[in-house]
C-alpha cells in the first residue's frame, strides 16, 4: 500500500478526537426543570457496601471508606450516617462525680438521655440550698437552747472541781485564780493576796510553808481534774451528735425530694447517699464552725461545694434524638480520648474529677465516629489506642505520657466506660493496603471496605443523574440554574477528568467548583442563567491563571531557547511529547528524543539513567528497546551495538515509559541514517514485540504540541501520533478539533512500531517476506547492515584465521559449519569487552 494510502488509514477523524453526546440524552432546557438527586452518583457498590457495614451489629464491622478525594465519598458518608442515625435510639447520658472514698478513681453514672443536664441544675439548686441553710440552722433559739444545755453540763462539772479546791486552797491562807485558760495559786496575807515584793519580805520559814501548801494544792488539783479530758470527749461527742442531728435534719427535706425525683436509678441515689454521709463531715468545717472559710463570701463557699458534689458532664445528648454523628477534623490522642487538665497551684498541679475532658469517643459512643485515616495516622500513640479501645470495648481516660514516665503530675483514674461504637475510617487506596500489610490488626477491625469509583459510565441513566445532582448542588448553594448547552459542556469537562470517551469522573468536586466559578461570571454579566460560554470563560480564566510556567516554556520555544523543529527532518530526532505537573495544573510539552549510535558493546545507555534523572519506569522503557532490537532486527548475528538515548533540555526528574515509542524510532533513524520528519510529535510505549500501548496525559500532550505548531503557524503537514490504544481517551480542545476539521493539523494513530515509522520516514519501513528477509532498500533492511556492520567491525581477524585450522582439524567440522560460528563469538574480544563492561552496572543497580 503507498505511504499516503496508509497514513490515510492512520488518521482519526473529528469525531474520533472527542465525546459524541447522545442528543436525546439530556432533554431540558434548563436544570430548574429537573427533579433533585439523592444520594450518590454512580456509586452503587460502595453504597450497598456501606449500608451493609452500618447496618452489621457485630464487632469488627467497623468501615473503610476508600477512594480518591472530590468524588462525594465523604459527604455521601455524613449523609447516609445521619439519616440512618435518625432511626436508631439514642444513647445514655454520661457524668463523672466524686469518689469520696477515694478521690482519685472518679464514679462515672450513666443516665437516661437528657437527664444529665437536669442532674447538674438539681445539685447546683441543692447547693444554694445548703447555702441558704447554713449556718441559718444553727442559729435557732433551739439548737442554741441544746447546745448550751450540754455546754452547762461540763462547766458545771468544772465548776465543781474548782470549788472544792479554792476552799481547800483558803483554809490554806492561798488563793486561787483562774482565767479561761489557766489556773494559779497566790499566798494570801491578812485576806489579802500578796505580790511577789511582800512575798520576799516574809520570814524563810513562811515562805517554805506557802511553797509547799501550792504545791499540795496543785497535786490536788490535778487530782480532781483527773477527768477533764473524759468531759471534753463527753462534751465534743454530745455536740457533734447535736450538730449531726441538726445537720441530717437540715438534709432531709433538702435531698428527700432528689431521692424521689431519681428512685428509678440506682446509680444516683447511691451517690445521693455517699453525698450525704460527705456533707455530715464537711457542713461544720466549710459553713458553720469559726475558721478562715467563714469569713469567706458565699460565693466562694459555693464555687468549694461545686468543685465537691456537682457532676462534671462527659456527654449530654440533651434533647437530640437518635445516635450521634461525630466527625473529628484533628483526631489528636486528646480529642479523640478526652484528657484530664491541671490547674496550677503555688507552682503545684492538681487536678480533681471536674477537669476531665471528654473527646470524640465520648460524643459518638452509641452511635458513629468518622475519621480521616491519614489525619489519625499521623499523630502519635492514637492508632494503637484506638486499637485496644475497639477491642475491649471499653474507654479509658488516660495519658500516653504516664505509660512513658513523663508526667511528674498526680493524675486521675476516672472509671472505665462501656464503648458501643461504630469506627468509619475515610483515606486512600494508598493507606488501605498499607495497613492490610503492616497490621494484621486491621483486618479484624475494619472488615468491610466501601471503594468508591474514579468513574462511571457515561450513559443515558448517568448522564441524567449528573444533570439531577448538578441541578441539586446549585439549589443547595443559591446558584443559578444550568442551561442545556452548559450541561453538555460540564459532561464533556468531566468525560476529560475521566480521560475516556464512555465514561463521566466521579470527582465531582472539580465539577462543582467549576460551575461555582462560572456562577461568579454570570453574575458579573447579570445573567439569569449559567451558559456554555460561562463555562468556557471559567475555563479559560482558570488555564490564564495557572499557566505562567507553560507559557513561558512555549516562549522559550518560539525563541529558540528550547530546540523543538515544527518541520523539516533529521536523522536520530524526533519531537516526544510529555506531561508537565506545576501546582494543580497539568499541561503537555513536546520535548526532543535524540539517539546517536556508534560501534561498541555498551548496549543502549540512558543517559537519563546514567545520571539518575530517569526514574524506574522510564529506565523500563528503555531497556525494552534492547529487547525489541534483537528480537526484531538480530535474528542471524549478535546485538553488538553502542547507543545513546537522551530527552534533550531536561533538568528534572524524568518517569514514564510513554517516550519509548519515540526513542526506537529516534534509535532506527540514526541506525539507517535515515531523517525523521520533525513536523510530528510522537507519544507511546512499546514492548518487545513493537507493539505500542496506550500511555496517560494524551489529550494534554496532543494540545502542548498543537499550541508550538499553532503559534508558528499551521502548514497543513503538522500532527501527532499515538497508540490506537489511546484513541476512546481523546477529549480534545475545541480549537484542535476546528484544526483537524480544516486540515490544518492531524492526529494519527498506531498499532505497531512500524507504522509510526512510515509516517515519519514517509515510506513504509519494510515487511519481512516468506524467507525471513526485509524487503531490500527498506529502511528495516538497512538497520540490519547496519547492525551487521558494527557487529563485525567487533570481530578480531586474527583469532578468526587461528580458529579455521582448528575446527578444520575436528571430525565432521566440514558439514558443521553452524557449531563453529558460535565458538568463535564465544570467545571473541567485544564478547569478552561487553561481559566486562556489565559489571559496574550491576554494582549501580
Amino acid at each position: 500500500m503507498p505511504a499516503k494510502k496508509k497514513a490515510s488509514a492512520l488518521q482519526l477523524t473529528v469525531n474520533e478526537l472527542t465525546i459524541q453526546l447522545d442528543e436525546r440524552a439530556l432533554d431540558f432546557s434548563h436544570t430548574d426543570e429537573l427533579e433533585p438527586f439523592r444520594g450518590v452518583l454512580g456509586q452503587e457498590r460502595a453504597v450497598e457496601a456501606l449500608q451493609f457495614g452500618v447496618a452489621m451489629p457485630r464487632s469488627g464491622y467497623n468501615v473503610y471508606v476508600m477512594g480518591e478525594s472530590g468524588t462525594g465519598r465523604f459527604s455521601y458518608v455524613q449523609r447516609y450516617l445521619k439519616a440512618e442515625a435518625k432511626r436508631q435510639a439514642t444513647p445514655c447520658d454520661a457524668c463523672y462525680v466524686n469518689n469520696f472514698d477515694e478521690p482519685r478513681e472518679p464514679q462515672m453514672l450513666q443516665l437516661p438521655s437528657g437527664s444529665a443536664g437536669r442532674l447538674q441544675a438539681d445539685i447546683s439548686q441543692l447547693i444554694d440550698n445548703l447555702l441558704a441553710t447554713f449556718p441559718a440552722v444553727f442559729e435557732t433559739p433551739a439548737f442554741q437552747q441544746r447546745k448550751a444545755a450540754i455546754e452547762r453540763v461540763f462547766n458545771q462539772q468544772y465548776d465543781r472541781a474548782l470549788d472544792k479546791v479554792e476552799r481547800k486552797a483558803l483554809e490554806k491562807q492561798v488563793a486561787l485564780y483562774r482565767d479561761s485558760n489557766n489556773v494559779a495559786f497566790t499566798p494570801m496575807k491578812d485576806g489579802k493576796a500578796v505580790d511577789e515584793t511582800e512575798f520576799a519580805l516574809l520570814p524563810e520559814a513562811e515562805r517554805e510553808r506557802f511553797h509547799e501548801d501550792i504545791s499540795t494544792l496543785e497535786d490536788f488539783l490535778s487530782a480532781e481534774l483527773s477527768n477533764l479530758p473524759q468531759w471534753k470527749r463527753e462534751n465534743s461527742n454530745q455536740l457533734r451528735q447535736l450538730n449531726e442531728e441538726v445537720i441530717t435534719e437540715a438534709l432531709q427535706p433538702l435531698l428527700d425530694p432528689l431521692r424521689e425525683s431519681y428512685q428509678a436509678q440506682a446509680c444516683v441515689l447511691a451517690y445521693i447517699e455517699a453525698m450525704q454521709s460527705n456533707l455530715q463531715k464537711v457542713v461544720i468545717d466549710l459553713l458553720v464552725e469559726e475558721r478562715p472559710l467563714e469569713s469567706r463570701p458565699d460565693a466562694y463557699k459555693k464555687q468549694i461545694l461545686t468543685e465537691m458534689y456537682a457532676p462534671s458532664l462527659v456527654v449530654g445528648h440533651g434533647e437530640q434524638s437518635g445516635a450521634p454523628v461525630v466527625f473529628e477534623a484533628h483526631p489528636s490522642y486528646d480529642n479523640l480520648f478526652g484528657r484530664v487538665e491541671y490547674v496550677s497551684d503555688q507552682g503545684a498541679l492538681s487536678t480533681s474529677y471536674r477537669q476531665i475532658r471528654p473527646g470524640a469517643l465520648h460524643r459518638a459512643n452509641g452511635g458513629y465516629l468518622v475519621l480521616e485515616a491519614e489525619k489519625m495516622l499521623a499523630e502519635p500513640f492514637v492508632w494503637e489506642a484506638l486499637k485496644r479501645a475497639l477491642h475491649s470495648r471499653q474507654l479509658k481516660i488516660e495519658s500516653p505520657l504516664a505509660e512513658l514516665g513523663r508526667l511528674a503530675a498526680v493524675t486521675l483514674a476516672p472509671q472505665v466506660i462501656p464503648l458501643h461504637i461504630k469506627v468509619i475510617l475515610i483515606g486512600s487506596r494508598h493507606v488501605y493496603y498499607t495497613l492490610q500489610d503492616l497490621d494484621p490488626d486491621f483486618q479484624e477491625m475494619f472488615r468491610v471496605l466501601v471503594d468508591f469509583d474514579e468513574d462511571l459510565p457515561c450513559n443515558s441513566e448517568s448522564l441524567e443523574s449528573f444533570a439531577q445532582l448538578l441541578k441539586t448542588r446549585c439549589s443547595e448553594e443559591g446558584l443559578a440554574p444550568l442551561t442545556r448547552a452548559a450541561v453538555q459542556r460540564l459532561v464533556i469537562y468531566s468525560a476529560r477528568l475521566a480521560e475516556h470517551q464512555r465514561r463521566l469522573s466521579a470527582r465531582i468536586a472539580d465539577v462543582f467548583q467549576l460551575v461555582s466559578e462560572a456562577d461568579f461570571l454570570r453574575n458579573l454579566a447579570n445573567d439569569p442563567l449559567t451558559d456554555v460560554h460561562h463555562i468556557e470563560r471559567a475555563l479559560k480564566a482558570k488555564a490564564t491563571r495557572t499557566g505562567r510556567v507553560s507559557a513561558r516554556i512555549l516562549d522559550d520555544m518560539l525563541d529558540g531557547v528550547i530546540l523543538i523543529d515544527s518541520e523539516g527532518a533529521a536523522v536520530g530526532k524526533c519531537n516526544g511529547l510529555t506531561v508537565l505537573e506545576v501546582g494543580d495544573s497539568a499541561f503537555g510539552i513536546p520535548a526532543r528524543i535524540s539517539a546517536t549510535v556508534y560501534p561498541g558493546a555498551s548496549g543502549i545507555v540512558d543517559i537519563e539513567r546514567e545520571v539518575s534523572l530517569g526514574q524506574s519506569i522510564h529506565s523500563k522503557g528503555v531497556m525494552i528497546l534492547t529487547g525489541y532490537l534483537g528480537s526484531r532486527y538480530a535474528q542471524q548475528f549478535p546485538l553488538e551495538i553502542s547507543a545513546s538515548i537522551a530527552l534533550e533540555q531536561s533538568y528534572g526528574y524524568v518517569d514514564g515509559d510513554s517516550a519509548s515509542l519515540g526513542e526506537v524510532c529516534a534509535l532506527i533513524s540514526a541506525l539507517s541514517r535515515t531523517p525523521l520528519k520533525q513536523c510530528f510529535a510522537i507519544t507511546g510505549s512499546i514492548n518487545q514485540f513493537g507493539e505500542v500501548q496506550a500511555v496517560g496525559g494524551v489529550n494534554e500532550k496532543i494540545e502542548g504540541f498543537f499550541r508550538l505548531c499553532e503559534a508558528r503557524g499551521l502548514t497543513g503537514e503538522q500532527g501527532v501520533i499515538i497508540p490506537r490504544a489511546n484513541v476512546p481517551s481523546l477529549i480534545l480542545e475545541q480549537k484542535v478539533l476546528d484544526a483537524v476539521a480544516a486540515g490544518r493539523f492531524h492526529v494519527y494513530a498506531v498499532h505497531q512500531v512500524d507504522e509510526a515509522l512510515g509516517l515519519l520516514l514517509g515510506e513504509d519501513a519494510g515487511a519481512l517476506d516468506d524467507n525471513g528477509q526485509f524487503v531490500a532498500g527498506s529502511v528495516n533492511a538497512r538497520v540490519v547492515e547496519r547492525l551487521q556492520e558494527i557487529a563485525h567491525l567487533g570481530e578480531d581477524p586474527s583469532e578468526e584465521e587461528a580458529d579455521e585450522p582448528e575446527a578444520a582439524s575436528q571430525p565432521g567440522s566440514e558439514g558443521n559449519s553452524e557449531t563453529a560460528a558460535p565458538a568463535k563469538r564465544t570467545r571473541s574480544k567485544p564478547a569478552a569487552r561487553r561481559a566486562k563492561s556489565a559489571e559496574p552496572d550491576e554494582e549501580c543497580d
